[in-house]
């Protein structure tokens, strides 16, 4: 069995994030816990999710969302503990107007690509970060990238509900890593 670490986005996932619904419907899933998830410094979660990394017993695939995709773009320069790989939801660009300022050590984050396979999804109208960034990032990080239509920031203001095409899109990239 495949073990599943979240690792959610500034201010952490809330009761209508599919991050959560997940975890309810599976217990198995572990989410990272940083010290702050309002004010988040890049130290501190890359400590956070080296912990959770080491506290699996097989190499995990993590599922990141937002603010976390940069936060595993850093980590994988800075860390080499190992892990299966990384889905990468809603990828934010820093150059945005809407990147909160709070989260400015996650800026320009390491164009270097992956050393393990990941899969970015994106929306065609997400406010943090456009499809032609994701599409970029995919490309530098040696991503697969899947393109799910109109869906905001893929979080709980999406309405997405537990986001059952997600949760294909994540065992289908289990299944092959």
């Amino acid at each position: 069995m495949t073990e599943i670490i979240h690792l959610p986005g500034i201010g952490n996932s809330g009761d209508l994030h599919w991050h959560t619904l997940w975890e309810k419907a599976d217990p198995s899933i572990c989410r990272f816990a940083p010290s702050s998830w309002d004010e988040p410094d890049l130290s501190d979660w890359i400590a956070a999710l080296d912990q959770a990394v080491q506290s699996t017993h097989t190499p995990p695939v993590l599922v990141a969302h937002s603010l976390a995709c940069l936060l595993v773009a850093h980590w994988h320069q800075m860390s080499d503990l190992p892990i299966k790989g990384a889905m990468l939801v809603a990828v934010p660009d820093p150059a945005s107007p809407a990147f909160p300022t709070q989260a400015s050590s996650f800026a320009r984050p390491p164009e270097k690509k992956f050393r393990f396979p990941s899969l970015i999804v994106a929306s065609t109208d997400d406010p943090y970060g456009s499809l032609p960034y994701a599409q970029m990032r995919a490309e530098q990080w040696g991503s697969e990238l899947k393109t799910i239509g109109a869906a905001g920031h893929i979080n709980g203001q999406s309405k997405l509900g537990d986001w059952s095409e997600g949760l294909a899109h994540l065992r289908d990239f289990a299944s092959r890593v």
